[in-house]
């Protein structure tokens, strides 16, 4: 408990003790009006307060008012027992409310020991302490073992094992050697590392992920903003219906059996503010939307918004991209077919493709693995969807699929292999192909098959590669919906007619690496990006960003989504329900304070507590998922 909470339980308390001992001595007359008001103000002198503010401000009608008008009421009708006991519970509520968001803000909390307070730069052979926002991008840091990594880069000196659960929300460590990546936010376990920064502190991935969470809380899901304009409403008509409850009630006793009994009818309407009170609606569903994204956020799955959580949680149609989605999009060269020479035909994709970002590109440059000189090449373009033209040594030479030689129209040789073909042709002479592979994840064709178990119907497979390749890979992971030989656009395209086909209370997701598939990201209900650490257009363009490629993190982030939207749905209907039939046996003289307690402070003790169940979520290891 933080300082704040320790008082408010001391006051609790110190209220419940005086309680107790006024009820046994049974003071009446003034002694005991004064006696009773100690307990009341040390328990409500701050709701007292908001409510008076709230007056002040012309904003009266929230939970603090309904406690006071109720309360004071209470006390000019003598019944202070009740009038303290609907305080203290009232508080004992607000500090269990308390409690339970500090409890889900610790993952949050645990995020954002990620952001490093300093950086080793060396200076005169000496290592200083420099600030991260000082540093730039290039600059040659130490991080020594224990220490957070604090800025992105490539490792040049060391080797080390990094703890990287802050990011990914799995605990195995990754062993690290030269020339391999390395992310903000991971802990250095072992070894003495020397990095070269790739970004400055601001663009890296632990000041991106910070930047996320921090503003996740600031997009509403509908039922919030339901709940939101519901109280707005709702408590200044349950407010005028108590005051309708205590003039109109008077009149109907006087007229049917000329009583007045104002004290019964004005009771009756104060227990019917407490009933009325909305805090089991207003705390409870931010509460659940909350404890949701900081459980999201402690497995590495990032969501902006509780508005994208619930619509997460409605997916019944997927699109994924298969390279770096279903297949780990690291491609080796397999094999060289009707090719004289196969080391040079190599050399020739090599230069080809040297400058092309493409996955198969630096797969083929990586294969031949030699120098390239660069002035051997020149007049280089890109085909989208085709390949590369260039000019080698001055003579034309192109690098790239069926379409690019049709295009060309070069008489070139079909390969009835599996897999991705490059053909190579130099001055318009035909000389071979390579075939390329890519190979599934490791947890595909489980993922593929728990999406369709938790109701994921439709899943779509889009890929650029060849129909061959393409029903390949579907048949393996038993997607019946393909689409291939796809230009980036085409994606775009298919999103659109997808979205404008299916029913609206249908929600479409499209998965892709975030690297090429930023409009199609932005275009479906909701975009995720999977294995985004390090790609700022990953972070930028998706809703939901899987920070590692594991597929199985797309099945446990939809299951989380939907146990927290039925959890909120209990929680509205619990509340309403209750609430419901209390005001109405409150209206009628069937309930009374005590009820009325149970009705406001009982109900959301119950609704915290199962809003709470969401952080029972394990951070399970992969193993016992697939189980």
């Amino acid at each position: 408990m933080n300082k704040k909470q320790k008082k408010i339980l001391i006051r609790i308390i110190l209220s419940a003790i005086l309680l107790t001992i006024l009820q046994i001595l049974k003071i009446e007359g003034v002694s005991g009006f004064l006696l009773n008001l100690i307990p009341y103000f040390l328990i409500g002198y701050d709701v007292l307060v908001k409510a008076f503010k709230g007056i002040l401000d012309r904003q009266p009608f929230d939970e603090n008012f309904l406690m006071a008008i109720a309360t004071v009421g209470a006390i000019f009708l003598k019944d202070f027992s009740e009038a303290i006991a609907v305080m203290l519970f009232y508080q004992l509520g607000e500090l269990f409310q308390s409690y339970a968001i500090g409890k889900s803000r610790k993952s949050i909390s645990a995020l954002m020991d990620i952001r490093p307070d300093y950086v080793n730069v060396e200076e005169d052979g000496k290592l200083v302490i420099a600030d991260p926002y000082e540093v730039e991008k290039g600059t040659i840091i130490t991080v020594l073992p224990g220490e957070k990594v604090p800025i992105d880069g490539v490792i040049i000196e060391g080797q080390s094992v990094l703890d990287v659960i802050a990011l990914t929300g799995e605990s195995m460590p990754v062993e690290v050697n030269i020339d391999d990546e390395i992310l903000s936010g991971s802990v250095n376990i072992s070894g003495l590392l020397k990095v070269k920064t790739t970004k400055e502190f601001e663009e890296s991935t632990a000041s991106k992920i910070l930047d996320l969470v921090e503003n996740a809380s600031n997009l509403k899901s509908k039922s919030e903003n339901f709940i939101s304009k519901f109280a707005r409403v709702y408590t200044p008509i349950v407010v005028y219906s108590a005051l309708a409850l205590a003039i109109v009630g008077p009149l109907i006793s006087f007229l049917t059996d000329r009583n007045v009994e104002l004290l019964k009818w004005a009771y009756r309407a104060l227990t019917f503010l407490v009933i009325s009170c909305p805090c089991a609606l207003v705390i409870s569903i931010p509460l659940s939307f909350f404890a949701g994204l900081g459980t999201a956020s402690s497995k590495g799955i990032l969501i902006k918004g509780s508005n994208y959580l619930e619509t997460l949680a409605k997916v019944k149609m997927l699109m994924m991209d298969k390279t770096g989605t279903l297949t780990k999009g690291v491609f080796a060269v397999n094999d060289i077919h009707h090719s004289e020479d196969d080391d040079y035909l190599l050399m020739l994709a090599a230069y080809g493709e040297y400058y092309s970002n493409h996955p198969i590109a630096k797969c083929i440059t990586k294969e031949y693995g030699k120098e390239i000189d660069e002035k051997r090449i020149s007049d280089i373009k890109e085909i989208a969807g085709q390949g590369i033209i260039c000019h080698y040594q001055g003579k034309q030479l192109a690098v790239g699929n069926d379409k690019l030689m049709q295009m060309l129209e070069i008489d070139y040789q079909k390969c009835k292999s599996v897999g991705t073909i490059v053909h190579v042709s130099l001055k318009d002479e035909y000389l071979g192909h390579l075939v390329i592979n890519d190979v599934l994840k490791e947890n595909t064709i489980t993922a593929i098959e728990q999406l369709k178990d938790i109701g994921v119907k439709d899943i779509y497979m889009l890929t650029g590669d060849n129909e061959k390749v393409a029903k390949d890979v579907a048949e393996k992971v038993k997607i019946e919906k393909i689409h291939y030989q796809l230009l980036p656009n085409d994606k775009l395209e298919l999103v659109k007619k997808v979205i404008n086909e299916k029913p609206a209370d249908q929600k479409l997701a499209f998965v892709g690496d975030g690297i090429n598939d930023a409009p199609a990201l932005a275009m479906a209900d909701i975009g995720i990006a999977m294995g985004a650490l390090g790609s700022d257009a990953a972070i930028e363009a998706a809703d939901v960003v899987l920070m590692d490629d594991d597929l199985l993190k797309l099945v446990e982030a939809i299951k989380l989504s939907k146990r927290t939207l039925i959890i909120v749905y209990q929680n509205i209907i619990l509340a309403i329900t209750v609430k419901v039939g209390s005001l109405i046996l409150g209206a009628f003289g069937y309930a009374g304070m005590w009820l009325a307690i149970f009705a406001d402070v009982g109900v959301m003790v119950m609704a915290v507590l199962n809003a709470m169940r969401i952080m029972l979520i394990k951070n399970k290891r992969r193993e016992k998922l697939n189980g």
